[in-house]
């Protein structure tokens, strides 16, 4: 059975992208075998990007945190908004999804993000979120929710160190368009 959906979606990340009720449409997997192999996907997403990003590797640039989060969000096909807590050394202290939206945008506000980061002491964050539709340009809202995180930031004491979006295998830093 497990070489027949290797033999027809020919990469694994195409089925880990598949939903629950998707899955179960193959034939011999029920909703049981469907729900452990989507676990079992996860977990392996979370570990390859935990084992990059846990062991006290300093944060230099944009690409040291996109090659950890490239792989968690390249196949999601909803949007998600995640804030990376660093310390003063830039190095990852957390990081937390704070939202999960639908096909093309996600809900956010600055008090959810500047949570997340007073309570582990934040020294400066970095955003992230992916554009399911592999489009990395950021949107005029992508643009403006920065601009009102970044002023919060200020207000706090707690600088954004970036924004990148992730979409597909590639992506856009604001840091390097230079709007942030």
């Amino acid at each position: 059975m497990a070489q027949e959906i290797i033999n027809k979606y020919n990469n694994l990340s195409v089925v880990a992208a598949r939903s629950l009720e998707s899955l179960t449409q193959e034939h011999g997997i029920g909703k049981d075998k469907a729900a452990t192999l989507l676990a079992a996907f996860e977990l392996c997403k979370r570990i390859q990007s935990q084992s990059r990003l846990f062991l006290n590797k300093t944060i230099s640039s944009p690409n040291d945190i996109a090659q950890t989060f490239i792989p968690l969000l390249k196949n999601d096909v909803k949007e998600k908004f995640i804030v990376v807590c660093l310390n003063a050394a830039n190095k990852v202290i957390k990081y937390e999804t704070i939202s999960i939206g639908n096909l093309n945008s996600s809900v956010v506000h600055p008090r959810e993000i500047y949570k997340v980061a007073i309570d582990c002491s934040s020294a400066s964050i970095i955003l992230i979120h992916n554009h399911p539709s592999g489009n990395p340009e950021p949107s005029n809202e992508d643009i403006s929710i920065t601009k009102k995180i970044v002023e919060a930031g200020k207000i706090m004491d707690i600088p954004v160190f970036d924004h990148l979006i992730i979409a597909g295998d590639t992506y856009t830093s604001f840091v390097e368009k230079k709007l942030l």
